[in-house]
């Protein structure tokens, strides 16, 4: 097909929070916000991770999830813990990844795969579909189309890269990639990791914004907008519900970024300050690198705070008096 052109048509309200986004974006960018705090990088990081395995049927926690990607022992399902592991090497080359490449495409698939699906960084050789839940949405166009209709969109996104705005362009690939479902398995993960790289490469930021943490929150609308743009013919109400979605991730990130800055007390940045990422940490030990002598002065001025501020975390969350309780920077 030659100079294949996604169906789409920009709206009001489009160009609304294409504003929106880009004043927010403005605001943490030029503030440095995240460069200047790197535990909210990581836990957003982790977050992103968690968040796109679970709309997957991942049933690992959060809180395992970290420790899988800390190298902690972990008691799960071993095709769970293998997807976060290849998830956590995918998200960690969005800096490199050029989106317009199918060899690209397909090496990541492989990195995401790896272990978990016999096809696994080629495209699919079998018909598919596209599910929420039990419920098919659409049947995806038949395997030997697929080559090139992926050939036809990639080639649309390298034509109106500087034409068409990254947030509307990173939309409609979410779409038209959903719809082609190039892949066995793995086509949502990879659809969104691959909307992230499109927004990393027009502001750097999102490497670090969990936008899949705010699908999953709304993943039955997610869905719902994909079944109503296939059954439309285009990706309008996509776009927007996408658009929808950075707006408010970016909201919530402002707002947290605002109560770490007005919340972090001196005594939780001295705390910080003795503690190394991701080493466990007793309270004895602290103390004894902070100089204090009372562990009521401790956990009232400084765990307990840092705890609530998300800074550091326990690692016995259910039993916070364990006496094998420890603490960790995160």
């Amino acid at each position: 097909m030659e100079h294949y052109e996604p169906p789409y048509t920009i709206s009001n309200r489009m160009l609304e929070l294409v504003s929106d986004i880009s004043e927010k974006v403005g605001k943490i960018s030029s503030h440095k916000e995240l460069e200047s705090k790197p535990h909210l990088r990581r836990n957003n990081r982790i977050r992103s991770i968690h968040s796109s395995l679970k709309i997957e049927a991942n049933s690992l926690s959060l809180s395992e999830v970290r420790d899988v990607i800390n190298g902690h022992l972990v008691l799960g399902d071993q095709k769970e813990i293998q997807e976060v592991k290849n998830a956590y090497e995918a998200y960690k080359r969005i800096a490199e990844i050029d989106p317009t490449s199918i060899s690209e495409l397909k090496k990541i698939h492989g990195i995401m795969t790896y272990r978990t699906v016999n096809e696994s960084g080629i495209f699919r050789k079998g018909e598919e579909g596209v599910f929420s839940g039990d419920e098919c949405i659409f049947v995806a166009p038949p395997p030997h189309m697929v080559n090139e209709l992926m050939k036809d969109l990639l080639s649309w996104v390298k034509k109106n890269e500087g034409v068409v705005h990254p947030l509307i362009m990173s939309a409609v690939f979410h779409y038209e990639f959903a719809f082609i479902h190039p892949f066995a398995d793995g086509n949502g993960r990879m659809a969104r990791l691959w909307h992230t790289v499109f927004l990393y490469r027009w502001r750097n930021i999102f490497e670090y914004i969990p936008l899949e943490s705010q699908i999953e929150r709304f993943q039955a609308e997610y869905y719902d907008a994909i079944a109503k743009s296939h059954v439309n013919g285009n990706s309008d109400i996509f776009i927007e519900f996408m658009l929808d979605m950075i707006n408010q991730i970016l909201e919530e990130l402002i707002s947290q970024i605002h109560k770490s800055n007005a919340e972090t007390s001196e005594y939780v940045k001295r705390m910080l300050e003795v503690m190394e990422f991701d080493v466990p940490y007793t309270s004895n030990a602290i103390m004894a690198a902070l100089g204090l002598k009372s562990k009521e002065t401790l956990r009232k001025n400084y765990i307990n705070p840092a705890v609530e501020l998300g800074v550091i975390r326990m690692t016995l969350p259910d039993k916070p008096n364990s006496k094998n309780q420890r603490y960790i920077k995160q």
